[in-house]
């Protein structure tokens, strides 16, 4: 491999990849809006036409931006690969810090801040625009910049003493530096999920115990059906940032926790929240949690073995801008490429994750009651203005839970779609 030849490569799944995402949000767009004038067969009787409309348009409206944000994203990449960006921005780090990790910690942060302060418009967009024009944005300049600092702060806190470790292992520990690097992140990862319910989540929002006592009766029977243990049931604050609902588990062992938006809680009968959480419950007792840490785990192991392969390696270095090689610059200019080559494939990991929604679905329909999960998700949908008539080819590449009618006939026991 020559470095002309992996930049000719590397411009090639960048086209095909943009134009493929491109394409993918075009299509969707087409049949949301093909479809908006009727609600589904299946909904009319639960779902009101100027909702199924509003779902329509606000999906149009995601896909819109979307399109502006790929475009962007691509073009960005480009000028931080091929244009010279990230060789720039090393060059700039080796004068201030020197050489070694300092330079290469320098260079990280860098370039976060710069990739930072280009995306900020979009972001400010879609909270203050995008979602506010539909109903669901609930933040607060305040809240927004608090949130911003906060992650930078928090990331910088944890990220940058995990990046030091592993540029150092890149530098002083051999050819096996990969598999030790990986090693380090499996645990940093497996720390990270056993704090991050007691101490980085309440740094964001409030969580406060399940007050409603009947609710939380009907939950701790379902708990004990299921022989599952938490650590406790909580209601977030979630309408401080957005009207849209949702439910999730958190945590691992015994700091796992059981969590409800309040928004959810507002609008859902306790049966439905009850059908809600035995869905959450099936993903555990089908061990979806443990297949896709294995799974990411697994090709994460792979993919620090090719980062390990073609760090030696010049025309890497070369075919991606930077003239001078560096172990942080292997780094950033290999996970910045990745994306750009696994795209095409990125439908089967979305396959699987919906096989495993199919599954929780039956587990809860299993243990709870079926029609009240049916209604709950529909509750769901309306409510979060998701669109009940997804592109199929779109939802492939992209949903990780079945469109919302093949979810609600398999319920209904009519077949998985």
């Amino acid at each position: 491999m020559t470095a002309h030849v992996f930049s000719l490569v590397f411009i090639a799944f960048l086209v095909l990849s943009t134009l493929l995402q491109l394409w993918l949000k075009t299509r969707h767009l087409r049949h949301v809006l093909a479809h908006r004038a009727a609600v589904p067969a299946d909904f009319a009787s639960q779902i009101e036409l100027d909702a199924h409309q509003k779902a329509a348009d606000y999906t149009a409206a995601k896909m819109r931006f979307a399109r502006i944000s790929i475009v962007w994203e691509a073009l960005l990449l480009a000028a931080f690969t091929l244009g010279g960006g990230i060789g720039w921005l090393d060059a700039t780090a080796r004068e201030l810090a020197g050489t070694g990790i300092w330079a290469g910690l320098a260079l990280i942060a860098g370039l976060t801040l710069v990739n930072g302060v280009l995306s900020l418009p979009f972001s400010l967009y879609a909270t203050f625009v995008l979602e506010a024009r539909f109903g669901f944005n609930k933040v607060t300049p305040a809240v927004f910049v608090t949130d911003m600092v906060k992650s930078t702060l928090l990331g910088a806190a944890l990220g940058l003493p995990l990046i030091a470790l592993i540029l150092w292992l890149m530098e002083a520990s051999g050819s096996l530096w990969w598999l030790y690097a990986w090693a380090v992140w499996v645990a940093f990862g497996l720390a990270v999920m056993a704090i991050y319910p007691t101490f980085i989540a309440p740094l964001f929002n409030k969580f406060t115990p399940l007050a409603d006592a009947t609710l939380k009766q009907r939950i701790d029977a379902l708990l004990n059906k299921c022989g599952f243990a938490s650590n406790g049931v909580f209601v977030m604050d979630g309408s401080k940032r957005s009207s849209h609902g949702n439910a999730y588990f958190t945590g691992f062992g015994k700091t796992k926790r059981i969590v409800f938006f309040d928004t959810l809680v507002e609008r859902l009968t306790p049966l439905e929240v009850e059908a809600v959480l035995a869905h959450e419950l099936g993903h555990y007792k089908r061990k979806h949690i443990i297949k896709r840490m294995a799974t990411m785990y697994g090709l994460g192991l792979l993919t620090m073995a090719l980062l390990g392969y073609i760090k030696d390696t010049s025309w890497f270095y070369a075919g991606l801008g930077v003239a001078v090689p560096s172990t942080a610059a292997a780094l950033i200019l290999f996970f910045l490429a990745l994306p750009v080559f696994t795209f095409p494939f990125g439908w089967i990991a979305s396959r699987g994750s919906r096989k495993h929604e199919y599954e929780a679905d039956e587990y809860a329909a299993e243990v709870s009651d079926g029609s009240a999960l049916v209604s709950g998700l529909v509750k769901l949908y309306r409510d979060n203005a998701a669109t009940l008539t997804p592109d199929p080819l779109h939802s492939l590449f992209y949903d990780s839970h079945p469109p919302a009618a093949l979810r609600i006939a398999a319920l209904r026991g009519q077949g998985r779609g």
